[in-house]
């Protein structure tokens, strides 16, 4: 174990390795080189490490370490997970090198240093600290690939077997209080196809501005269906929501426009079933449907992520509230737990550094907030594995 770098040196070899993922190619990187230095360092602590190529995203890896205690019968455990992409950084808005982890005003400051590879540190830091011999569970790291844009490392988590851990904790910066709920996330593009024609005749024509307008008040009705129907009073804004993003069509005012696409974004509440909410769209949509038969067509922009909600009576939010002193909370953005979630385990959200941080210029985590998270890190480890 004396092999494993320095605290710090863990969290600056992180912060030098890019790992962007996004959907612009010009962006999007292998997260290759952080996931192979995580196996060297997990595999110098005793773990026996997977890596698997996503089959969604070739060039991208998912990588499970595990220990399995000699005083253990394989069963259970603690899951810490986290994905190893950050989002591309602001060129020009950043006051300093994003891949060089720099400290400077009680802070640590970096890309992914708040969101969320330098939870890897943490971990490592916390395992160091423990003898795994101790151990009566087992104890799993997961890092995983493209939670920035598709989540398609976490929905493809069955290609590591029976993983079935009883609890995990994903580390997102939410400065160690956990979170149990969050809303799910959809975003759709609507394509309506007119037929384009001179703007002195209407009838020569099918204006797709004009049915798109049809398309939107359908959908307004669905937004007040929303507020009506669904209601979770745990999140500052309790029903789901549906946001027009933008919109775009038509190339002169004398053409009857032949195109328009606008770009929708949904949150769903947890629990709301993806075909429920499918159908509701489906279901605003339908009388332009017939009015205009294969006029419009719904996209499907990004897969699904639904809701997630974790008992507030379960054993691991009732651990981490008393280790870290902190009550429960929901969240308003979207995290990997209900996939790790799917593995059967109560999972909530939770590790060091602010959300406030994350894909802003100039990220950071407060080097005072670096020990305590350790500290709670460590005795949860040891009181899911280890009995303490």
């Amino acid at each position: 174990m004396s092999q494993l770098p320095a605290f710090l040196t863990l969290y600056r070899e992180l912060i030098a390795i890019p790992s962007v993922s996004c959907l612009d190619p010009h962006w999007d990187t292998s997260n290759k080189p952080v996931i192979d230095k995580l196996a060297s360092w997990l595999t110098t602590l005793g773990f026996e490490v997977s890596v698997n190529e996503l089959t969604r995203q070739q060039g991208k890896f998912n990588l499970l370490a595990k220990y399995i205690p000699p005083a253990s019968d394989g069963k259970g455990g603690l899951l810490l997970a986290g994905h190893t992409d950050t989002v591309p950084w602001d060129e020009g808005r950043w006051t300093r090198d994003p891949f060089q982890l720099h400290e400077a005003d009680g802070k640590l400051y970096g890309l992914g240093s708040a969101d969320m590879k330098g939870f890897f540190a943490f971990v490592l830091e916390a395992l160091r600290g423990l003898n795994l011999n101790d151990f009566n569970k087992p104890i799993y790291v997961l890092a995983t690939a493209d939670e920035e844009t598709t989540m398609a490392g976490a929905r493809e988590l069955a290609s590591f077997g029976e993983l079935r851990p009883d609890y995990a904790i994903i580390g997102e910066p939410t400065s160690m209080t956990p979170v149990t709920m969050h809303k799910g996330h959809l975003t759709e593009g609507i394509r309506v196809t007119g037929k384009s024609g001179h703007s002195s005749n209407p009838a020569a024509g099918v204006n797709a501005i004009e049915v798109m307008h049809d398309v939107i008040s359908g959908l307004r009705e669905l937004q007040r269906d929303f507020q009506q129907r669904f209601q979770d009073d745990h999140f500052a804004v309790p029903y789901p929501t549906l946001n027009f993003g933008n919109i775009h069509g038509g190339d002169a005012a004398n053409r009857i426009c032949a195109c328009c696409e606008m770009h929708i974004d949904l949150r769903p509440l947890p629990g709301m079933r993806m075909d429920e909410l499918y159908g509701l769209i489906e279901q605003k949509l339908q009388p332009v449907q017939q009015q205009f038969p294969g006029a419009v067509c719904l996209e499907h922009l990004h897969e699904a992520i639904p809701g997630y909600k974790c008992d507030p009576d379960s054993a691991i939010v009732k651990l981490v509230q008393d280790v870290t002193g902190h009550h429960a909370e929901p969240a308003n953005y979207c995290t990997e737990a209900p996939f790790v979630q799917d593995l059967g385990c109560q999972t909530i959200v939770m590790g060091p550094g602010s959300i406030a941080q994350a894909h802003q210029p100039d990220e950071f985590i407060r080097i005072d907030e670096i020990t305590p998270a350790q500290q709670q890190l460590r005795e949860i480890i040891s009181r899911v594995c280890a009995g303490a």
